[in-house]
């Protein structure tokens, strides 16, 4: 695979879970939830900091897109995304952050495969 088709891909599988952040983020701050997952937070105690996790979403997705700070954005949304995962599977819901997770880390290893793999030389 080329280096300019890694970048594409990268940028794209990127794209996808800062999208689902960002939508994620405003709806919780306009206070457009469905009422199911309303409902969902409020029964594990999270009822009470839905615009702060919107706006966590949205500063999460800010540092994913922003080159110099991706990598700390990186990091940030895979905590968020596996309490997220964690979340769901205790609540017996579909785990889609899983999903998103996944796409997240697969579009930085083909980003930045250095988040993976140790450097040369530091053995």
């Amino acid at each position: 695979m080329t280096i300019k088709a890694k970048r594409i891909l990268s940028m794209v599988l990127m794209a996808i879970p800062v999208l689902v952040l960002i939508l994620g983020g405003v709806m919780k701050l306009v206070d457009a939830e469905p009422a199911s997952v309303v409902q969902f937070l409020t029964k594990y105690g999270f009822g009470s900091y839905m615009k702060l996790l919107g706006a966590g979403e949205l500063i999460i997705a800010g540092l994913l897109l922003y080159p110099a700070t991706n990598k700390i954005g990186f990091l940030l949304a895979s905590c968020y995304l596996g309490g997220a995962f964690c979340l769901e599977i205790s609540g017996s819901q579909p785990p889609a952050s899983a999903v998103f997770l996944a796409i997240l880390w697969a579009g930085m290893f083909l980003k930045s495969k250095e988040m993976f793999l140790p450097a040369q030389g530091a053995y």
